[in-house]
C-alpha cells in the first residue's frame, strides 16, 4: 500500500531543491495471423475473473481495468493521466518515461499498491518490491517479475542502456489469462521461454530497446494469441507486420499510442 509520505515524495520532484529524509494459464484461440487496423479506443479480453478492459494510453503508459480494479502501467506525464485512479500501479523502470514522480502523484489514491523494482521503490516509500523471478499475489491480480535488459546496446561500447537485474517485466495473471507487458528490453532468452501468453505489449524502439524486426524473432518463440506492439516511438511498423504475416494464431493490435 502506497505510503502517504509519497505526497512529500512527489512534492520534491517537482520543486527539485530543499527536501530531506526519504519519503501457468489456458489461453482461447484468436483469428490465425489476424492484423487488427490502427485505432484509438480500446479492447476488452474476456477473462474468468470478469471483462478486463485494456487501454492504452501513450508510449510505455498503460492502464487496465477489471471489476472494478484499476492497473496502471509506467505512468508518464506525457500521456492522459485523467484516467480513474489507482489500486495498483506497476513501474518498471527508473528511466523518467517509466518512473515519473509527478505523473505517480496524479494517478494514485488512498490505498493503492504500488509494485516497482528496488531502484524505483528505494524513491517510492511503502512500495512493493519485486526483484526479477520474484512473485506476488495481489488479490485481484498475480504480477511476476520478469528481468527486461539489454543484450548488446547501450550508450557506450561496454556499456548497456538497461542492465540486467535493474528492471522489471510484468506478467500479469488476471482469472485465466496471462498478461506480459515486456518493459524496455531486447529479444532476451526470459522473454523466448514465456508459454501460454494470451495478451503481449512488447517495446520496439531504437537505439533503447530493438527493431520491430528483432522483436518479431521473440514474438513467434513466445507467441502470444494477442500482441500490441508500444513504446514504438520512430519505429516502422511495417516490419513487425510482415514477420507475423505468416504466423498463424497470432493477432497484431496496432493502436494509437501517439
Amino acid at each position: 500500500m502506497i505510503d502517504r509520505r509519497i505526497v512529500s515524495l512527489v512534492a520534491c520532484a517537482l520543486v527539485g531543491a530543499g527536501c530531506t529524509g526519504s519519503a501457468t494459464g489456458a489461453a482461447s484461440a484468436v483469428p490465425a495471423a489476424a492484423t487488427t487496423a490502427l485505432a484509438a479506443g480500446d479492447d476488452v479480453l474476456s477473462t474468468s475473473a470478469g471483462p478486463l478492459r485494456i487501454v492504452p494510453v501513450h508510449h510505455g503508459t498503460l492502464r487496465l481495468e477489471l471489476d472494478g480494479a484499476v492497473v496502471w502501467i509506467d505512468p508518464w506525464s506525457e500521456g492522459d493521466l485523467s484516467g480513474p485512479k489507482a489500486d495498483y500501479v506497476l513501474i518498471t523502470d527508473i528511466h523518467p518515461d517509466h518512473f515519473d514522480a509527478s505523473a505517480l502523484s496524479k494517478v494514485v489514491k488512498e490505498g493503492t499498491v504500488v509494485v516497482a523494482p528496488p531502484v524505483v521503490a528505494d524513491q517510492v516509500p511503502g512500495a512493493v518490491v519485486l526483484r526479477n523471478g520474484e512473485s506476488r499475489d495481489l488479490g485481484k491480480l498475480g504480477v511476476e517479475a520478469i528481468p527486461m535488459y539489454n543484450l548488446e546496446r547501450g550508450p557506450a561500447p561496454g556499456k548497456l542502456f538497461h542492465d540486467k537485474g535493474r528492471g522489471n517485466g510484468y506478467l500479469l495473471t488476471v482469472g485465466d489469462k496471462r498478461i506480459y507487458i515486456s518493459g524496455d528490453t531486447e529479444c532476451t532468452d526470459e522473454m523466448k521461454a514465456l508459454r501460454n501468453v494470451d495478451v503481449a505489449f512488447v517495446s520496439m524502439n531504437l537505439p533503447y530497446t530493438m527493431p520491430p524486426s528483432e522483436a518479431a524473432v521473440c514474438i513467434q518463440a513466445f507467441r502470444p494469441k494477442v500482441m500490441y506492439p508500444y513504446h514504438f516511438r520512430g519505429s516502422n511498423l511495417g516490419e513487425l507486420e510482415a514477420a507475423l504475416a505468416s504466423q498463424p494464431g497470432i493477432e497484431l493490435r496496432i493502436r494509437r499510442w501517439y
